[in-house]
């Protein structure tokens, strides 16, 4: 996977949590991964279509989902991962992948379009990216560990 692919999904998370109500947005590290992920907790996944293909998931623990939620929601208490806080958490990756797309078009990547987000909750759980390598990028939001796998690859034609 082309590591340039990344930059416009970085641009777009930092953008749109800060309008969603979070002060600190902060990319901790990144690196390159399996196709298959392990995790415990939560994760959005997003499917992207057009001239790149592929998934990007956003995954925290089940704890920092609540409090993610919470932070979404003005502070409202969030003590069970109920489905107000499982939509919100939805919402805010539609809304940086949605804008990932504009990222893409100002690289001159145009015609993308992405999937309604699947939320998947787990203990022990297990995903596979349909590519063959996937980057990690970590980020500190507010304090919120978010781990953001993106998986895409260009298509020819």
């Amino acid at each position: 996977m082309d590591i340039n692919l990344i930059n416009p999904l970085i641009l777009s998370f930092i953008d749109i949590l800060p309008q969603i109500g979070f002060q600190s947005v902060e990319r901790k590290g990144l690196s390159l991964v399996a196709s298959t992920l392990d995790y415990d907790g939560v994760l959005v996944n997003i499917s992207l279509v057009g001239v790149l293909k592929g998934a990007i998931l956003i995954g925290m623990s089940l704890d920092s989902a609540k409090e993610f939620a919470s932070k979404m929601m003005m502070g409202m208490p969030v003590t069970d991962f109920d489905s107000l806080a499982q939509s919100a958490i939805s919402e805010m990756g539609n809304m940086v992948c949605a804008n990932a797309c504009t990222q893409f078009s100002k690289v001159g990547i145009d015609g993308l379009d992405i999937s309604p987000p699947v939320l998947l909750i787990g203990h022990n759980g297990q995903a596979t990216l349909p590519v063959p390598q996937t980057i990690a990028v970590q980020f500190l939001v507010d304090g919120i560990e978010i781990n953001v796998y993106v998986g895409l690859i260009e298509v020819n034609g």
